[in-house]
């Protein structure tokens, strides 16, 4: 999977321009070293001889060289992806805890005012784009910032210079907007598929069984329900990474951070193949790990589907 998912992004980012065009409006830059970058890259070979270069530069040189400024990617995209991680990990636990949380209480307590109200949230987080929603945060604190001269949360510009495995009041300030971004679109998501399945769960016969026995109500729809309801939400955590992933491009552009999404921004519109096909190779990896993650979970919650 990860060879075909690569092999197709590399020659769809490789069909969309020749990055060479950019540097031809240097007058330094003769047709001699135009020719000589296009054989030192092998530019001027079939896609799937690139690929195959591409390829062996992935093993060989930890991601290889950056097309356009000969440095390596790899030092570049660790740099970047360590504020990536705590946006998208801040976000993920928030939407998680909140989500299952709210996905819970709202079954058990089907069509009350809390079930009506947190519904009415979950719709309105679907239908937010997440560049509308994060556009709509950064104007509401500037015009706070403006209006009161309080700055609660940061609107912009993350301070790459500053390690990313460092944590500050400040480093939060940043970060903050783009966490509640990303986690308000996952909330809507895990709380809605929560419920769903929690409904589901609580309406089988085991569940009537294990009520007919006596036990306590919060055990039943602990031990029993919650445990099985769990499925669809390990399912739909792993594949919601890709769309965090997706959503951090949009969050990271508006809000002027450091991370791998305006990291690959910005390589996409210089066309530097490389760097691009680096962060797509890393994310590509990322989702089929959580993937397989998802499945060994499987078995653990669910012993029927143990793969034993």
């Amino acid at each position: 999977m990860l060879i075909f998912s690569t092999f197709l992004t590399f020659a769809f980012v490789s069909l969309a321009g020749d990055p060479r065009q950019n540097l031809l409006a240097n007058p330094r830059f003769s047709q001699d070293s135009y020719d000589r970058l296009a054989h030192t890259y092998h530019l001027d070979a079939s896609i799937p001889v690139r690929y195959w270069y591409w390829v062996q530069d992935v093993f060989t040189h930890k991601l290889g060289r950056s097309l356009l400024t000969s440095q390596a990617i790899w030092p570049d995209l660790t740099r970047v992806m360590g504020h990536t991680v705590q946006v998208i990990g801040l976000a993920e636990i928030i939407a998680l805890v909140l989500g299952i949380a709210v996905g819970i209480f709202s079954a058990v307590k089907q069509y009350s005012i809390f079930d009506y109200l947190f519904t009415s949230v979950s719709f309105l987080g679907f239908a937010m784009p997440t560049f509308w929603l994060a556009l709509l945060l950064q104007i509401l604190f500037v015009d706070i910032y403006l209006k009161w001269n309080v700055r609660i949360f940061y609107t912009s510009g993350l301070n790459s210079g500053v390690a990313s495995n460092t944590w500050s009041l400040d480093r939060l300030q940043h970060i903050a907007l783009p966490v509640a971004t990303l986690a308000i679109i996952s909330f809507a998501l895990y709380s809605r598929y929560m419920r769903a399945a929690m409904l589901d769960v609580i309406s089988t016969d085991y569940i009537r069984t294990a009520r007919a026995k006596g036990l306590p109500e919060w055990l039943v729809i602990m031990r029993h329900v919650f445990r099985n309801a769990l499925i669809p939400i390990v399912t739909i955590t792993a594949l919601n990474l890709g769309g965090l992933l997706g959503g951090a491009i949009v969050t990271e552009t508006v809000f002027s951070i450091d991370g791998m999404g305006f990291y690959f921004i910005t390589k996409l519109g210089q066309l530097d193949v490389y760097a691009v096909m680096a962060y797509l190779a890393v994310t590509a990896a990322i989702i089929i790990l959580f993937n397989l993650i998802a499945d060994i979970l499987y078995g653990y919650l669910d012993p029927r589907i143990r793969y034993d």
